[in-house]
């Protein structure tokens, strides 16, 4: 794995975010607006972490956006556990702009959905949000076919495969966020299942990771 690149942990604000990954100004008041949301509805809804907060631009706005670089020409993507719209809603912000992009967002929490509902019709994101559990949408959505599939603090990597896997179809691929138990959970989850498996250096914290995910195959029991 290559080295994380110098600047990124630096990200503390709206100019900053914009300077590291070069986005229009468009998306940067789409981002701030997300921001004064956040800021607004964790006060009554659990979306983040409190001590989180103050560095959102870094922690969750960036943490969030190095996905996109990761899956450029995937048009159809799913977020599951989408919580308070990482790393999804960030990522369908920064393709807005793209045509044929749509993010499809996963989430059970009905506060949360409604949350996630105010900040894509304030920032008219190009997004749909299912309210429902991820094992609810594989047996109702079967015509889903996403070209990539995100996560982030949703689950270990063995369950975590296991709720992708009705969706990670053969050209499909799977971009999980994780932190420093990466190896573990890849030796783990190989004992249950077949898979290509790249580590991708986060932007933003040097003890985690992004694992791309491809060839997803249950072992014979």
């Amino acid at each position: 794995m290559s080295a994380r690149p110098k600047g990124f942990s630096l990200i503390d604000s709206a100019e900053s975010f914009a300077q590291a990954f070069n986005v229009s100004h468009e998306t940067i008041h789409s981002l701030t607006r997300y921001a004064d949301l956040l800021s607004h509805w964790q006060k009554t809804t659990n979306l983040v972490a409190p001590s989180t907060l103050p560095n959102i631009w870094s922690r969750h706005f960036a943490d969030s956006a190095q996905l996109s670089a990761l899956a450029s020409n995937g048009r159809l993507w799913l977020d599951l556990g989408s919580g308070g719209g990482f790393p999804g809603l960030i990522v369908a912000l920064l393709r807005k702009a793209d045509s044929d992009f749509r993010m499809h967002l996963v989430e059970s929490n009905q506060k949360k959905c409604a949350f996630l509902g105010q900040v894509v019709r304030a920032t008219e994101a190009p997004v749909d949000i299912h309210a429902i559990r991820i094992e609810q949408l594989a047996e109702k959505a079967q015509s889903l076919r996403p070209d990539v599939i995100s996560a982030r603090a949703l689950a270990p990597l063995p369950r975590l495969l296991e709720l992708a896997e009705p969706f990670l179809r053969d050209q499909t691929k799977g971009l999980f966020l994780k932190g420093r138990e990466t190896e573990a959970e890849i030796r783990t989850a190989q004992e249950r299942w077949s898979f290509d498996v790249k580590l991708h250096p986060s932007l933003t914290a040097d003890d985690a990771q992004t694992l791309e995910v491809s060839n997803l195959r249950r072992r014979p029991s």
